[in-house]
């Protein structure tokens, strides 16, 4: 998938709170942007889409929760269902990454930086975001790259 010059912004959507995480222009780097409540919903877009029209955003990559063994339960039901609500009313496409592991890879992060456990939770829904953009940033250069040489 071929995606315009722009930002890619991921979310990692939980129950409460919603991380997310805005790549750079060059579509190389991510980076933890803000949480968002996730409630009410419709407050919810209103933030999002200042953000993605304020940061120039092409593409929306949402984190969907498989099961260990790579299929979709509950969880990836429920996100599912997020995404169907928030397709219209955006104008960007959403796609979704495989987001298994990212929270604790989050957390790993964060106690690796010092981070006490309340600052910790207030910034782990936006780590997992930036780590699930930073997931789909470099498959996609390994894909451009693989494309490039053959």
């Amino acid at each position: 998938m071929t995606t315009p010059h722009g930002r890619l912004l991921a979310l990692d959507v939980g129950e409460k709170r919603i991380g997310v995480a805005l790549s750079d222009e060059s579509q190389t780097v991510a980076s933890a942007y803000t949480t968002l409540h996730a409630t009410p919903f419709i407050v919810f877009v209103q933030k999002l889409s200042k953000i993605l029209a304020m940061e120039f955003v092409v593409e929306i990559v949402v984190g969907l929760p498989l099961s260990l063994n790579g299929n979709e339960g509950p969880q990836a039901a429920r996100i599912r269902a997020f995404i169907a609500a928030l397709t219209p009313l955006v104008t960007q496409p959403i796609t979704t990454c495989d987001e298994r592991y990212t929270s604790a890879e989050a957390e790993r992060i964060m106690q690796e930086a010092g981070l006490r456990p309340e600052q910790r939770k207030a910034k782990i829904d936006e780590v997992a975001a930036s780590i699930i953009l930073q997931d789909v940033l470099n498959a996609r250069r390994i894909q451009q790259t693989y494309r490039v040489e053959q």
